[in-house]
């Protein structure tokens, strides 16, 4: 056995050195064997020269045979991450090798998206992207809502939050049915939410047909409620704290149920709230038509 160890300290002598760091374990585990193979040859009373040949071709054979397989095997990794990058790029999805995650680049139609078992999603590394002049408190905090498209579709709703915006009343009931509205009752309760871009709780509009767009339950609740939350609890530590807030129905082409919806959000002064989200409309169970807003169960 010593004699063994012997010949594998030889052999490893024998490697190129910068190749030995790329060695992986099971190519050890080989080499471990080959020398013991070399000392189990010297035993037999063959000569040190004979058996180190010996050694080394059965090396050459075990390198050889390893190398075609990972050959073989990263060809076919890259293959098919060249055709997974490929189709991505259509979908505009960041395949990022360090993360699972789906992620969004900034610039892409977020309507391209399809949902893959993830319903809320970063979009440009999760930066909001607002300019310094966004994020200027110089006017005092406003709020502003685009007018409704040719379908009669919110567009989109944008404000400077601060506690003096924020309800000291109790919200009453709603009564606009936005596009896409052909609501039922599943297991879970209802299949849709009237979902305000900005919610209630930070500025108060509730009946305004430009804050309004049918979402599921599941993207009202948990999905943007949670994100809300985090800006109300910033507002209200401080009547100094501001959040500059931007949020954005995703429809694709002429279709009355927004595919998602945007979320941006960035606090002045501080990183305390900083996110771009992206939260797909669906839900678990119900296959949706985009076209009108009607569905069916799975």
């Amino acid at each position: 056995m010593g004699i063994g160890i012997i010949v594998l300290l030889i052999l490893v002598l024998l490697l190129n050195l910068k190749q030995l760091k790329k060695v992986k374990p099971v190519v050890l585990l080989a080499l471990i064997a080959v020398g013991f193979i070399a000392g189990i040859a010297l035993s037999q009373n063959n000569s040190p020269v004979e058996a180190l040949n010996q050694t080394k071709t059965q090396l050459i054979s075990v390198l050889r045979s390893l190398t075609e397989k990972n050959a073989k095997q990263e060809c076919k990794n890259e293959s098919l991450k060249a055709k997974l990058s490929s189709q991505a790029q259509k979908l505009g999805i960041t395949l990022e090798d360090t993360d699972s995650k789906q992620t969004a680049s900034a610039n892409e139609d977020l309507a391209q998206l399809s949902y893959q078992g993830q319903q809320v999603i970063t979009v440009n590394n999760n930066k909001p992207g607002f300019s310094t002049a966004d994020l200027s408190t110089a006017k005092g905090p406003w709020q502003h809502y685009g007018n409704l498209d040719h379908l009669n579709r919110a567009t989109q709703a944008d404000a400077l939050l601060n506690q003096s915006l924020m309800p000291k009343t109790k919200r009453e009931r709603l009564t606009v049915n936005p596009t896409g509205w052909h609501n039922k009752r599943i297991s879970s309760g209802w299949l849709y939410n009237r979902s305000h871009l900005i919610g209630y709780q930070l500025t108060g509009q509730n009946n305004n047909w430009k804050n309004l767009i049918t979402a599921t339950r599941s993207l009202n609740d948990p999905g943007m409620v949670k994100y809300e939350d985090q800006v109300a609890d910033y507002l209200k530590a401080s009547p100094k704290h501001y959040v500059r807030y931007s949020v954005r129905p995703v429809f694709y082409q002429n279709e009355l149920l927004a595919r998602g919806v945007q979320m941006r959000a960035q606090s002045v002064g501080d990183n305390s709230v900083s996110y771009n989200i992206y939260i797909f409309n669906i839900q678990p169970g119900v296959t949706l038509n985009y076209n009108d807003g009607t569905s069916r169960l799975n």
